[in-house]
């Protein structure tokens, strides 16, 4: 069994609708998919659909902006209810701050001589609820500014650069226990992916898994082997669920293919017992895997 645990769609910052995203996941060979948009569960219809037509599991999730301190770090939560009413209205935050962040990034670039509007944006992003850096990226590469969206962070957009501007994430702590009240379980995604090692050791996801995360993302194109291997080290000390993931963005992110990277079917079963208990515990109406 092949299992992908985090991808995105057009919804987000992916470059395929969640329909053209679960075929080409099923085309690739994967027998379990999760969609995990940013800060939103808009997608989650469509995929579910396309899901039922060409016979792939689908795991329904998304990524969580958070904040740790001054650091920004990504929480998968899968199988939360969406309608949970302080879930929701944290998401809307996040989608707010990601959504009007865009012109203050345009007016920087604008200032370094990049002729890059919001309405640009806007239209790049088409039906996008998570508008952002990506889109801003994917104008300045249509206009022949920069080669890629990785040179469009690297020059530009990521912290520390001309035009990056910050904006609201929920902090960690409240966002996993938002996700389990919400009858979900939670993942942090590529924790020591950028350089974040420091902010993430062994004592501090040990008080994280004591605040209600069940698993790390293990198995990610930002991991080396012998952060790989750290990190398996430090989920068997802790007891916690080791995911591995594509963070599959279409053409939006080279070396992310699907299934480069997978889940071992023993952790996913363990991934979805945990959820079923979080779902109990809640009393929330929170989503089924579409098997």
């Amino acid at each position: 069994m092949r299992i992908d645990l985090h991808t995105h769609s057009s919804v987000s910052d992916g470059t395929d609708d969640p329909t053209t995203l679960v075929r080409h996941a099923a085309a690739s060979g994967l027998d379990v998919v999760a969609l995990t948009d940013h800060d939103t569960a808009e997608g989650w219809s469509e995929a579910a659909a396309a899901a039922a037509e060409v016979g792939i599991t689908l795991v329904r999730g998304m990524e969580i902006s958070t904040a740790l301190g001054h650091a920004s770090v990504h929480l998968l939560g899968y199988l939360p209810d969406p309608t949970y009413p302080p879930l929701a209205t944290a998401l809307d935050k996040i989608l707010d701050g990601r959504n009007s962040r865009v012109p203050g990034i345009c007016a920087r670039l604008q200032a370094l001589g990049f002729d890059v509007t919001a309405e640009d944006v806007r239209r790049r992003a088409i039906d996008a609820a998570a508008t952002g850096r990506p889109h801003v990226a994917d104008v300045m590469v249509a206009a022949g500014m920069v080669a890629s969206r990785d040179e469009a962070f690297e020059r530009f957009l990521n912290p520390g650069r001309p035009a990056y501007v910050d904006r609201y994430a929920v902090p960690l702590h409240e966002a996993i226990s938002l996700v389990a009240a919400s009858g979900g379980v939670s993942v942090l995604a590529h924790p020591w992916g950028r350089g974040r090692a420091v902010v993430l050791p062994e004592a501090r996801l040990s008080e994280l898994r004591d605040a209600g995360l069940v698993g790390i993302e293990v198995d990610h194109q930002d991991h080396p082997p012998a952060a790989r291997d750290a990190l398996r080290a430090i989920a068997r000390n802790l007891d916690l669920v080791v995911t591995g993931s594509s963070d599959h963005h279409g053409t939006g992110k080279t070396d992310h293919d699907l299934g480069c990277n997978t889940t071992a079917p023993e952790e996913y079963a363990r991934l979805l017992d945990l959820a079923a208990e979080s779902a109990r515990a809640s009393g929330r109406p929170a989503p089924g895997v579409l098997a």
